[in-house]
């Protein structure tokens, strides 16, 4: 006997669907609130800064009232996160994998105001760290908060809430909705689940809509690239992704030597080291510090004419720049500040492609217009290597500098440069800085 459709459908009005919408929606609709809000905060602070630095250059007598400040901030940023250090430390986004795992807790207040103001204090005078992975460990704070003070949900509901509010978390950091649910799937979650996709999708939509109320339905980092790369050249895509990859490499090994390096510093706080440093490389050009994706916009926009150049300043100067870049960025994360690496990654991924791209064009390979093609799919190769997220990778810089002519590439290179660092033993970075603070199965 043939069932109709009376015996396989369900009664109407029985799922609990509405139900987990509303929460979803809750979720992404107050991260989109307070990761907008830190955007501002740090977009400001960054225009500030640069003028800040400008009359600093000028008037060196302000250099030293200034060296004072950030030892200030750096001694509150300590009493801030000093109870909760192990917590509120770096991305985040270890600790949350540990949650998911059930080998950590975390009081949702506590985390959340200090992980704000305390990524505020960190990001803002300029250090190399990215917003995205506060925004992440934020947005899983506020959702555990809605979930067990509002919705007051089970341990289920907790969990799915969480989700939602880690994918809200990158969605309304980079204004990228898709990237934020595939991130979670990929480092977080390890799992699609079709009933939790419409859950997770309606939290990112919701954070990304009040992140566009903020700043605009422009995507965040746009580049337009425009045409396609010529299929001519695609043999170029593999040794570019090779090369990514082995670099991805060192970074993982770099980023992972950081603590047992900075557990030798005795007689200062760590903290203070990156502060200070910093200090000289903003007198120098404070379009290097930050995040920073002014850098990229640069970088993207030629405004350095580097393949214009006819000495052998074309390679040397991003040489210069990734070395820079490479080096304060692994002193800000590894100082035991609040901070992410998704956006110093992209940065390095930038300079890496432009690298690369000037190597070509001066070696007539491809034309100069293919400059920025180069660029992008650089960022998602390097990026895509290091986090091992391939997908997460190809669509947060497609929504990102809002294209997808060159998916194909990106995709081709994604693949090369992960699989280098995969066969040489890598893992992804988040996964290992979890391992590396050795949480065991809570009881």
């Amino acid at each position: 006997m043939i069932k109709n459709a009376k015996q396989i459908l369900r009664r109407p009005f029985t799922t609990n669907i509405t139900a987990r919408l509303i929460r979803a929606i809750a979720v992404g609709l107050v991260t989109g609130l307070i990761v907008s809000i830190f955007r501002w905060i740090i977009d400001q602070t960054m225009q500030l800064l640069y003028r800040l630095y400008s009359q600093m250059a000028a008037h060196q007598v302000l250099i030293l009232p200034y060296i004072l400040l950030m030892i200030f901030i750096t001694f509150i940023l300590g009493k801030i996160t000093a109870p909760y250090l192990d917590q509120v430390i770096g991305s985040g986004v270890p600790q949350i994998e540990a949650i998911f795992l059930n080998e950590n807790q975390m009081p949702w207040w506590s985390i959340l105001w200090r992980k704000f103001i305390g990524g505020l204090l960190a990001i803002c005078p300029g250090l190399m760290l990215g917003r995205e992975g506060p925004c992440i460990e934020m947005g899983a704070m506020i959702s555990q908060g809605l979930a067990e003070k509002t919705f007051k949900t089970d341990a289920e509901g907790l969990k799915e809430m969480q989700e939602c509010g880690v994918a809200a978390g990158l969605a309304a950091a980079f204004s990228a909705p898709i990237a934020g649910a595939l991130f979670l799937v990929e480092e977080i979650s390890f799992s699609f689940k079709p009933r939790k996709v419409i859950s997770i999708l309606a939290a990112t939509f919701s954070a990304d809509f009040v992140t566009i109320l903020f700043f605009g339905n422009k995507p965040c980092l746009y580049l337009p690239v425009n045409g396609y790369l010529p299929v001519k050249i695609y043999w170029s895509l593999p040794l570019i992704g090779i090369a990514l990859g082995l670099l991805a490499y060192l970074y993982q090994y770099v980023l992972l030597s950081l603590k047992p390096w900075f557990n030798k510093i005795k007689k200062l706080p760590a903290t203070i080291i990156p502060f200070v440093l910093i200090i000289p490389v903003g007198l120098w050009n404070a379009r290097l510090l930050g995040g920073s994706h002014v850098l990229i916009d640069d970088l993207f926009n030629n405004n350095l004419g580097l393949h214009q150049i006819s000495s052998w300043s074309f390679i040397t100067i991003p040489i210069l720049l990734f070395m820079i870049r490479f080096i304060f960025s692994m002193l800000s994360y590894g100082s035991s500040v609040p901070g992410g690496i998704f956006m110093p990654i992209l940065v390095l991924g930038a300079l890496l492609g432009i690298i690369c791209a000037n190597l070509l064009i001066k070696a007539q390979i491809i034309a100069p217009m293919y400059y920025p093609h180069i660029l992008v799919i650089s960022m998602a190769a390097y990026f895509g290597a290091i986090e091992k997220a391939l997908f997460a990778a190809i669509m947060l810089l497609t929504e990102m500098v809002g294209t997808i002519q060159q998916v194909l590439p990106m995709i081709i290179t994604v693949f090369f440069a992960y699989y280098v660092p995969d066969l040489l033993g890598g893992k992804p970075i988040y996964e290992a800085l979890r391992l590396q603070m050795n949480y065991h199965k809570l009881n």
